[in-house]
């Protein structure tokens, strides 16, 4: 089994910073991309970030500048961390991963969402 757990969601002010991490567990052989997604109230899912298993990132041009994604392979983890942020980014957020099981199968995972809010 594959899990992906996230912690770091919470209530934040205009203007604040929250760091989102999300660890992949259980029988692992590789992961490839892994990413954040959010979805608002009333919306369709939306990317926010990739980074590769090298470390290439690809970010949404709302959150350029802002929010930075990384990586600690070693800990097979990912993290976003969200600066200046803003109620447009209120939303529920969902770690996204590519991961090669151990049995040898390739699919991908998401985690079960934590929520953001920003407001005052």
């Amino acid at each position: 089994q594959v899990q992906l757990v996230e912690s770091g969601g919470g209530l934040v002010q205009p203007g604040g910073s929250l760091r989102l991490s999300c660890a992949a567990v259980g029988s692992i052989f590789s992961i490839y991309t892994m990413g954040w997604y959010r979805q608002a109230p009333g919306k369709q899912r939306e990317l926010v970030a990739t980074i590769t298993s090298g470390g290439t990132t690809n970010y949404a041009d709302s959150v350029k500048g802002r929010f930075t994604i990384s990586r600690d392979n070693a800990k097979n983890t990912v993290y976003l961390q969200m600066n200046s942020l803003k109620p447009e980014d209120t939303a529920v957020y969902y770690c996204n991963a590519n991961i090669r099981r151990l049995s040898g199968s390739t699919r991908e995972f998401w985690g079960q969402g934590t929520q953001v809010t920003v407001s005052s």
